[in-house]
C-alpha cells in the first residue's frame, strides 16, 4: 500500500506498487488530461504509465514508445497516447508529429521527459508528476 506523507508525496517500494499506482490514477481520469512525467532514468515513469494503461485497459501497455517516441492506445476505457520526449532534439520535431493535434483531440496524453524544452510543449493545465529516487528501490512521487 502507498503511504501518503503531508507534503503530498506518495512513496512506493517497489516496480509493483508504482503500476498499482498508475492504475490508481487512471480511475480518475476522464478523458483529455494531459500528465507530464519527470525524473531520472529509472525513476519509474514508464512503470507508472504502464499501471495508468492497464487501468485505462489498454491493449499492450508494455511497449515504450522510446524509438518510435508516440504509441497510441484505442482499446482501453479512453483513448491514450503515450509519448517520450527523451530523444527529441528540438520543439519542432514534437510539432512536426502533430503534437497540436494531439493535445485537441481528447486522448489521454503521456508524456515521459515532459520538462524537456523547459516544458514549453506541455499546455498551463498539465498535471506533472516528479518522480524521484529516494533508496535502491524506494520511489517519492509528487504531484507538481
Amino acid at each position: 500500500m502507498h503511504k501518503i506523507f503531508k507534503n503530498g508525496s506518495i512513496f512506493v517500494k517497489s516496480e509493483e506498487e508504482m503500476v498499482d499506482l498508475g492504475r490508481a490514477i487512471a480511475a480518475t481520469l476522464s478523458g483529455g488530461e494531459v500528465l507530464g512525467f519527470v525524473g531520472d532514468l529509472g525513476a519509474g515513469k514508464t512503470h507508472m504509465i504502464q499501471g495508468i494503461l492497464e487501468g485505462l485497459g489498454a491493449g499492450n501497455p508494455a511497449a515504450s514508445p522510446t524509438f518510435s517516441l508516440v504509441h497510441e492506445h484505442r482499446d482501453g476505457r479512453l483513448p491514450a497516447a503515450h509519448f517520450d520526449f527523451y530523444r527529441m532534439k528540438s520543439e519542432d520535431e514534437a510539432l512536426g508529429m502533430g503534437w497540436d493535434e494531439y493535445l485537441a483531440g481528447g486522448s489521454v496524453l503521456l508524456v515521459e521527459w515532459a520538462d524537456r524544452f523547459d516544458g514549453a510543449l506541455m499546455p498551463p493545465d498539465t498535471r506533472w508528476l516528479v518522480l524521484k529516487h529516494v533508496g535502491p528501490t524506494l520511489r517519492e512521487v509528487r504531484l507538481a
